[in-house]
């Protein structure tokens, strides 16, 4: 599927009076140009994309469908979801993190420089702040990292303390740990040196609670740190947030490839992650 298939209806950069994006329509169709794209360690490449005013509203925890060039031979007939990475608007930039292990992130990772991106977006419910919140704890664990750092960005900008715990194998896969700094305080734990068994993490969650740092919750990338994060809430009544990573097939709900169960006042329901998340409630997450 080629991406210029898609050239007379996406917006393109650079080239005001193409494509079709009426106002109140908050997603759009963009062919955007690759401005970097770099691994950051053997699993991980960083994209950074010139995009549209509409791509550069995205929230924190919204994504992008990215429609990724071919690896080899065979067609790609589905997008790939990408979570926001960082938002750069001054500069106009969009920026993903995502770890390279499918036909469609492989294909991804071949775009160089000057490379053209045809994407859709922004999608999905995101993160939000209530303004009686003055210190959060993000905790995230291998790509749910780059999910966690757009809500931690805009915690920062809005004087609300941020703590990240940050969850990975080894110190070089604890990503983006120089965007949380700028924000708050850091914490790695890592399975090199066990710091990220669940009962340390238990510990280091108590201890803010204690320290009253923990006004709520945000967690991706884990069941277990998602299901500690969900009994702590419970227990000391804080709120979380949780997005919720899922296979998707056309990003929009129509499909509902993404759906995932969900508990609300005692009942089970089935919800399309795509369309009434990937953010949810963390004490309505059941987890996978």
């Amino acid at each position: 599927m080629s991406q210029g298939m898609f050239a007379t209806a996406a917006v393109k950069v650079g080239e005001p009076g193409t494509g079709h994006s009426p106002p109140q329509c908050p997603a759009e169709e963009s062919i955007v140009p690759v401005v970097a794209h770099e691994w950051v360690n053997e699993e991980y490449k960083h994209l950074v994309v010139k995009a549209t005013p509409k791509a550069l509203a995205a929230q924190p925890g919204q994504f992008f469908h990215l429609l990724c060039p071919s690896p080899d031979e065979g067609e790609l007939w589905f997008r790939r979801p990408q979570s926001v990475y960082r938002i750069q608007r001054s500069s106009g930039r969009l920026e993903f993190l995502y770890k390279v292990v499918g036909r469609g992130t492989k294909g991804l990772a071949t775009l160089k420089p000057g490379d053209e991106l045809n994407m859709v977006g922004p999608l999905g419910v995101g993160f939000h702040l209530k303004p009686e919140w003055k210190n959060i704890v993000v905790l995230g664990r291998g790509v749910g990292l780059a999910t966690m750092a757009p809500i931690s960005q805009f915690a920062g900008e809005k004087g609300v303390r941020v703590t990240a715990i940050l969850s990975a194998r080894s110190p070089d896969l604890a990503l983006a740990a120089d965007l949380f700094e700028s924000v708050g305080s850091v914490v790695k734990v890592l399975d090199t040196d066990g710091t990220s068994n669940i009962d340390n993490v238990e510990k280091i969650l108590r201890q803010l609670i204690a320290e009253k740092r923990a006004d709520a919750f945000f967690t991706c990338g884990s069941n277990r740190l998602m299901q500690l994060m969900k009994k702590l809430g419970r227990e000391f009544d804080i709120p979380g947030q949780m997005a919720m990573e899922q296979i998707m097939a056309c990003g929009l709900g129509p499909c509902y490839i993404c759906v995932r169960t969900f508990e609300r006042n005692g009942q089970k329901e089935m919800r399309r992650v795509c369309v009434e998340g990937p953010v949810f409630d963390l004490q309505e997450c059941l987890g996978w």
